[in-house]
Order: C-alpha cells, then sequence, then structure tokens
C-alpha cells in the first residue's frame, strides 16, 4: 500500500472545500428530487422546501467560487506520469465539467427564481431579482438548472468511478490525494 506524500495531496483548505461542496451536493441532488413531489397544497410547505434549496444552493455557490478562487492560487498536485496520457485528458476534462456544472446550476437557479412572482429567500433573508415575473424566461432557466444538474450526476457518476478504479483495481495513491486521512 502507498503512502501518498504531501507534496502529492491537495492542500487541506482544497480538501475541505471539496468535502463541504460533496456533502452539499449530494444533500441538493436528494432534496432536489424530492422537493418535485411536494404538493402545493397546504399553502407554504412547497415554498419552504423551495426556499431551503435555494439557500443551500447558494451557499454551494459561492463554496464554489472560493474553491475556484483557492484552485487559481494553488495548483493541484501533478499525476504521476506512469498515468496514461488520455486518462489524465479525460481526468482533467471531467474537472472542468464539474467545475462549470457547480457555476451554471446556481446561476441558472438564481435567475429562474428571478424571473417569477416571488421572493428570493436566503435563509430567510430576501435578496434581490434580477428580473420580472416571465414564466418562459424562468421555465428556460429551469431547463439549464434540470440539464446541468443530470449533467453533474452523470459527472459525478464517472468521478466515483475513477476513485473506486484507482482504489480497488489499480490500488494506486491517486484516490488518497483528496482523502482528508493520509492511510
Amino acid at each position: 500500500m502507498q503512502i501518498v506524500q504531501p507534496a502529492d495531496r491537495y492542500t487541506r483548505t482544497a480538501m475541505i472545500l471539496h468535502w463541504l461542496i460533496a456533502a452539499g451536493v449530494f444533500a441538493q441532488f436528494a432534496l432536489g428530487w424530492w422537493m418535485k413531489g411536494i404538493p402545493n397544497d397546504p399553502p407554504g410547505v412547497q415554498a419552504y422546501w423551495y426556499n431551503v434549496h435555494k439557500s443551500i444552493g447558494l451557499t454551494i455557490g459561492m463554496l464554489v467560487i472560493a474553491r475556484i478562487l483557492w484552485r487559481l492560487r494553488h495548483s493541484p498536485p501533478a499525476l504521476p506520469g506512469s498515468m496514461p496520457a488520455w486518462q489524465r485528458k479525460l481526468a482533467f476534462a471531467n474537472h472542468i465539467g464539474l467545475y462549470a456544472c457547480m457555476v451554471v446550476m446556481p446561476v441558472a437557479g438564481y435567475l429562474g427564481s428571478s424571473f417569477t412572482r416571488y421572493p428570493i429567500r436566503y435563509w430567510g433573508m430576501v435578496l434581490p431579482k434580477w428580473g420580472w415575473d416571465a414564466p418562459a424566461l424562468k421555465e428556460i432557466c429551469s431547463t439549464v438548472h434540470l440539464i446541468a444538474a443530470v449533467t453533474f450526476m452523470m459527472l459525478v457518476a464517472i468521478h466515483l468511478l475513477a476513485v473506486l478504479k484507482h482504489a480497488l483495481i489499480d490500488r494506486d495513491a491517486i484516490w488518497r490525494r483528496m482523502f482528508p486521512f493520509n492511510s
């Protein structure tokens, strides 16, 4: 079993942001799909859960911005030279796709919420709207949000399969680079 050296690992800040975002994203997946089945009656129940979803999503969005800013100033550990070039390219493309989805989802969600007659609440605080009541624009934003969410879920699945491949098949230390415990 290989021990991952500190130079081969992501920074502690990168790991904390990664795992906070991952936990939030998995909660959002579950909440987002569950919310689709909430009935309109009694009034207020659906709005409450949609506002929770929006608040978590905006919080994740801010964490993603922090992560991107951190990443721009701190290079990730290099992938080993023994890793085939096609795998490196695929890993890079997957990460770009993950970041793109993590930006598009909260932006589309926020804009979609801006094109309704309802206020946008962030943990109870009303946020400014950038739009007006425009159902067609809200629908476009909701479609973009949904497409980004489905795309993101597929990219996360690929990411997790790669982790499992490295942990169980290749038995290399690549998967431990983001793991908070050096084992």
